[in-house]
């Protein structure tokens, strides 16, 4: 693919557009993490059902994110981005009209293709871009991921002015989004790839071809970073208004507030993730990512113990929590290091897979998503039956734990099989000679 004709100003134009249309989508599929509450309340669900409930979009967006990747690949990232705002704009509105749990469900997934965007983004974008500046061009657009916390922010003061309406709010998301498709459109430009194929008569790879890179364990690695990264920076960007409510006592609207404090800094600093990755390179600031995360889940794990203890004048009743300053804290800059994280594990892709950005990016989203999907529902179900609100943070520490191993060792095993000379001896050869003589 060859950028050199393609100007600045196109750059910028199509990185713009793309982000701000990333924005929007991440906030409407974000939505349930406030207006789920409200239905949480309306219908009577338990912790596990409102789980599935704020889960059902993230399955939608993740599943559809392989298809709308690959298709992007093949006809340009400009209409499939168009078309997927329309369709999700349309299941927005339908929302509203529905009542009953099961019906809920169905119109949560017409609503989860919003998530669908980021793989047709990742694809448009990174075709404008030499391999130098990608990093640093797709981490400025994962900075959409700033409309969890736009959401998570603005939606229960939308909210209040609607009194207390959910429907209302699920409709300006809709018109939002419509105005979004329509604006995209008019300001973007069809991607360079696509311009080089229609001109040279080069017809596009077919839907098998494309899934070919599918086959490398490689791929999947990848996968289970993101998995984390950006699954459960999604699971956590949905369930810490619930978390702040039931564990804190906090209200509604401060909870909010707080849950945007972590998805703010795991959005912004996505763009300074791309920029490390391009210049210290993605591996480095994937093990910085995975070291800080595992240490801040480990200690936002510890569970709150009561306990007694004889005193002078009786009994004295002892509560052990984590501080609510010290837990949105460690928040912080969890979702901080998961910022950079999502931005060097997607630094990869195009270095890799040049010609496969679309299908690759998408199973690595899809994978990824699917952490938004099950992670929630494992929260909901693990606070029901084990009834330990810390027990979302030890399953995260786990997780964590796992990718982590994964990736050093994996490492440990591409360095010996580019460099033969690591299987020898684990001495320095200036230490041998010393001893020889």
């Amino acid at each position: 693919m060859n950028v050199a004709n393609v100007t600045p100003g196109e750059q910028r134009q199509a990185l713009t557009s793309s982000t701000l249309a990333f924005v929007v989508c991440f906030a409407v599929w974000t939505m349930f993490s406030i207006i789920g509450l409200k239905i949480k309340a309306q219908l009577g669900l338990s912790d596990t059902q409102f789980g599935i409930l704020v889960a059902t979009p993230i399955l939608t967006g993740s599943l559809s994110r392989i298809f709308l990747g690959i298709w992007a690949d093949q006809y340009g990232g400009r209409i499939i981005y168009t078309f997927q705002m329309l369709i999700t704009a349309v299941a927005a509105y339908l929302l509203t009209m529905v009542s009953t749990y099961p019906m809920f469900l169905v119109a949560a997934l017409g609503v989860g293709l919003a998530g669908g965007s980021f793989a047709v983004g990742i694809a448009y974008v990174s075709t404008w871009y030499p391999k130098d500046r990608q990093g640093t061009a797709l981490g400025i657009f994962g900075m959409g991921n700033v409309g969890a916390a736009v959401t998570n922010f603005g939606a229960p003061f939308l909210l209040i002015f609607m009194d207390g309406q959910w429907q209302g709010v699920a409709k300006i998301y809709a018109l939002v989004l419509l105005i979004t498709a329509i604006l995209f459109y008019i300001f973007s430009k069809d991607d360079p790839a696509l311009r080089e194929r229609r001109e040279k008569g080069i017809k596009h790879a077919s839907f098998k071809e494309q899934l070919e890179p599918l086959k490398n364990l490689q791929v999947w690695r990848f996968s289970l970073y993101y998995f984390f990264v950006f699954g459960a920076f999604v699971a956590l960007a949905l369930w810490l208004p619930r978390y702040y409510v039931g564990a804190y006592g906090l209200e509604l609207k401060t909870a909010g507030m707080l849950a945007a404090a972590y998805a703010l800094p795991g959005s912004i600093f996505r763009a300074l993730g791309g920029w490390l990755s391009d210049k210290i390179g993605a591996r480095r600031v994937m093990y910085w990512t995975f070291g800080v995360s595992v240490a801040c889940t480990f200690i936002m794990s510890y569970p709150a113990t009561d306990y007694t203890v004889a005193g002078i004048n009786g009994p004295i009743d002892f509560n052990i929590t984590i501080p609510l300053w010290l837990f949105v804290s460690l928040t912080i800059v969890l979702g901080f290091f998961m910022s950079l994280g999502k931005a060097a594990v997607f630094k990869h892709i195009p270095v890799y897979y040049p010609g496969h950005v679309g299908s690759v990016g998408g199973i690595v989203g899809l994978i990824g998503g699917l952490g938004g999907f099950f992670l929630p529902i494992s929260f909901g179900i693990m606070n029901d039956v084990i009834g330990v609100w810390t027990s979302c943070f030890m399953l995260l520490t786990i997780l964590i734990g796992i990718a982590l191993i994964w990736m050093h060792f994996s490492i440990i095993r591409m360095d010996r099989k580019n460099m033969p000379e690591l299987h020898g001896p684990r001495y320095l050869p200036e230490l041998d000679a010393i001893k020889q003589k």
